[in-house]
């Protein structure tokens, strides 16, 4: 097959160091990239010759470089793309990365550890602080109209079982328990090394169909909670590209009522942070949609809330009542139902704390102070004091309703302690809660319990 240079026709240290890292021979690895192209249908004559070229800096056409990635990971037990074996065509991928929603599970796979790894590497564009709410439309339209995966069996590689699916979830469970304790800035690093270094390996490992179901559902959940971390560090642009791989790993693991979730519970809370409210209940629309006659009442309630927050950050207060009803009404079934059981284990943190949370934010953003009071105090009665960043959170939002009402000692003391609770936590979210209360204020910087609370701050500046 022709070939063209890579630009300035530069050693392939990439390639190289990848090969050694195999322990595979020039000859060897044109053995593989041969078999390798043949189960595709693609008629490869590479040799050891071939191989040298490679290295010299030249490139093969067509579909070759993902066919080399591909033989180079199987060896290697894990995702390789062509970005790593350096056969990119000296084009920039970074950008791109984490923002598509494959078409296969191959491509999921390669997508989401391509992710992981730029994450781990701390490329530039991923971490970039800024999102676009246009990344995540054509996504979660995908979500919405593509068909379930025939099969997620894997014959090659090594073997996966149900072991190694409990391990990703009890790791999970634990991460998610300290991230509500002392927020992302302690645990994120720690998740996407995780995720990079055991994940990767189980996904393109050989595993059974109903084990990899139940591996993609486990790893969806995770990756999932890798995104709300990415918004916990001020990181939007990040949590995007986490968003939308964990929306298609929950396509994989053929659970639309998790892909319904990462639509309402990730994408629209963090199209809140972008300034998109209309996209807010548009997402939570597309998890009500998508879900249908497929999810339980209390996951029904999550999806309600959520479009009833995008409602009232537009002022809609009719619509946003009307979305809130219905919250609360499918909570209520939730709470009295006896199958209670059915609910998936992901949902189970969704209690009527969390419901008071959501409402809270709903009349604070309409200008209701006294029934945001009460939900604020609702939820602070039901969050046990475990889930510190969340009781921080909802004493910035008692403060604010406290504030509206004219209540500013009252609103400073209450602030002063959700300070306490933040000066132990490392969160954006918490530090974007207690800023938006700053604001609010400040027209009133001049009383001396104002004075007072600001003072209290500057140790923590």
């Amino acid at each position: 097959m022709a070939a063209r240079p890579l630009v300035a026709r530069q050693p392939n240290e990439r390639l190289q160091a990848l090969i050694q890292e195999a322990g595979c021979s020039n000859a060897g690895l044109a053995r593989r990239v041969n078999m390798c192209g043949a189960e595709q249908g693609i008629d490869l004559r590479y040799d050891k010759t071939s191989v040298a070229r490679w290295l010299r800096g030249q490139q093969p056409r067509g579909r070759a470089p993902a066919v080399i990635a591909e033989a180079l990971g199987r060896k290697l037990g894990r995702t390789v793309t062509v970005e790593e074996i350096g056969m990119a065509g000296g084009r920039s991928m970074a950008a791109g990365i984490g923002l598509r929603f494959a078409p296969t599970v191959s491509g999921a796979v390669e997508q989401a550890s391509e992710l992981w790894r730029s994450d781990v590497g701390r490329r530039d564009l991923l971490a970039a602080r800024s999102g676009a709410f246009s990344a995540l439309v054509e996504p979660s339209r995908d979500w919405l109209i593509s068909a379930p995966d025939a099969e997620v069996e894997r014959r090659t590689g090594p073997r996966v079982g149900a072991s190694d699916v409990a391990a990703v979830r009890d790791t999970t469970a634990a991460l998610s328990e300290l991230d509500h304790r002392y927020g992302s800035g302690h645990v994120r690093p720690v998740v996407v090394h995780y995720l990079n270094s055991v994940v990767s390996g189980l996904l393109t490992g050989s595993y059974t169909e109903a084990v990899g179901r139940e591996l993609f559902a486990a790893v969806a959940r995770l990756t999932e909670l890798a995104g709300y971390m990415a918004v916990d560090t001020g990181q939007p642009g990040l949590a995007q590209r986490y968003y939308i791989q964990a929306l298609r790993m929950a396509q994989a693991a053929d659970d639309r009522a998790y892909g319904g979730y990462v639509l309402a519970a990730g994408m629209s809370h963090l199209a809140a942070s972008l300034g998109t409210p209309r996209e807010i209940a548009q997402l939570a629309r597309a998890a009500q949609e998508g879900t249908r006659g497929r999810v339980t009442p209390r996951t029904q309630a999550m999806f309600h809330a959520a479009e009833a927050r995008g409602h009232a950050l537009m002022g809609d207060a009719r619509t946003c009542q009307l979305a809130a009803g219905r919250a609360l009404a499918a909570f209520d079934r939730a709470e009295s139902a006896t199958d209670a059981g059915d609910d998936p284990e992901w949902i189970g943190h969704f209690d009527a704390a969390y419901l008071a949370d959501e409402l809270a934010h709903c009349h604070r953003d309409l200008n209701q102070p006294t029934p945001a009071q009460r939900r604020a105090e609702e939820a602070l009665t039901g969050h046990p004091e475990r889930r510190t960043r969340r009781r921080a959170i909802d004493l910035l939002l008692l403060a604010a309703a406290r504030l509206q009402q004219r209540e500013l000692e009252h609103a400073c003391h209450t602030g002063a302690q959700a300070v306490e609770l933040l000066n132990g936590l490392r969160s954006q979210r918490g530090s974007e809660y207690l800023d938006d209360f700053r604001a609010r204020l400040e027209p009133h910087r001049q009383e001396p319990v104002v004075r007072e609370f600001a003072q209290r701050l500057e140790p923590a500046a």
